[in-house]
């Protein structure tokens, strides 16, 4: 994988952690939180999609670091 490709999908996980972390703390967040005990599905879904991204990125940086 190349080196700007890695960064971009590192840089695209921490924009969507960001957006995970601003959604559970929204309105419609503490609504859901109220009735079901846990935030929307949008935002679980953002936080875990952007940590996935955050390790594949990290591990192609790595990987091209090692190798090259």
């Amino acid at each position: 994988m190349n080196k700007v490709v890695s960064l971009a999908i590192l840089a695209g996980g921490i924009l969507l952690i960001i957006f995970g972390v601003s959604a559970t703390k929204s309105f419609s967040s503490d609504i859901s939180r109220f009735f079901t005990g846990s935030p929307t599905d949008k935002a679980i879904w953002m936080l875990i999609g952007g940590a996935v991204a955050a390790v594949i990125g990290l591990i192609g940086l790595l990987r091209w670091s090692k190798g090259r």
